[in-house]
């Protein structure tokens, strides 16, 4: 029995499968051209091997599956953006706020979305205030909310900050977890529950569905070896192969 009444279970499995293909691009074997492309710090993994004790392929594996997760991470936020075009009175603009919610009266909330509550540095932070400030300011009805899918707790609260040593606050700016904010747009205060507890069989269902769906195979640690059969070296040689002392590393 389907008990989202604020979306179809035809409309939410099409946005799980929309974000699924944004993973497609992870699921291709990484080669070493890819593993390198942005050059790997061969001096992090020498701590990382060390301290973690581990040896150096693990902590290949372990990049791996950092540089993957990092390209994850923008499609969970696209999940999670994307969500409310199919919600009533939401809507996701291309550029600006991430999702304007109209009220019944017509008031509008822009909402600028993160994934944690810890993801924003101080400078971010007050860049988003002052947008925010500024979006109320142009429009005496607007309101700009804050929306963090992981936040510290269960919260709608003014949002306080600092700016250059002072203390602003203002009551249509405000700091929204998640669970909230679908409660504010649904009016199902467990909506966000709701959904969490459908993913994981619809992700299923869609798999089941595509059986191209499969993880390719990593090249990059043969290759390495192909450099170098002591793994360090090749890192090393990697990054540092037009350095002094590391031209003829053998």
């Amino acid at each position: 029995m389907w008990n989202l009444n604020f979306i179809t279970r035809e409309n939410l499995k099409q946005h799980i499968k929309n974000t699924i293909s944004t993973y497609e691009k992870t699921l291709d074997g990484i080669d070493l051209s890819k593993f390198n492309s942005n050059i790997v710090d061969p001096i992090k993994m020498v701590f990382d091997s060390k301290v973690y004790r581990k040896n150096f392929e693990e902590v290949i594996k372990d990049e791996l599956v950092r540089q993957r997760d990092k390209t994850n991470s923008n499609a969970i936020g696209y999940f999670h953006q994307n969500m409310f075009k199919y919600i009533k009175k939401c809507e996701v603009p291309k550029e600006g706020f991430d999702v304007i919610y109209t009220k019944n009266d017509g008031t509008k909330i822009y909402i600028e979305m993160k994934n944690k509550h810890n993801t924003m540095n101080s400078s971010s932070a007050q860049k988003t205030y002052m947008r925010m400030l500024n979006k109320i300011a142009s429009d005496n009805k607007a309101e700009c909310y804050l929306v963090e899918v992981i936040a510290k707790s269960s919260q709608n609260i003014v949002w306080k900050v600092s700016i250059d040593g002072e203390k602003m606050e203002n009551q249509r700016i405000r700091r929204v977890s998640m669970d909230k904010f679908y409660e504010i747009v649904t009016g199902d205060k467990e909506a966000f529950y709701k959904i969490c507890m459908e993913l994981p069989a619809l992700i299923d269902e869609i798999i089941e569905e595509n059986k191209e769906l499969q993880v390719g195979s990593d090249t990059v640690v043969d290759e390495l070896r192909e450099k170098n059969p002591d793994l360090l070296k090749a890192l090393y040689l990697l990054a540092f192969k037009e350095y002094e002392g590391f031209k003829n590393l053998k």
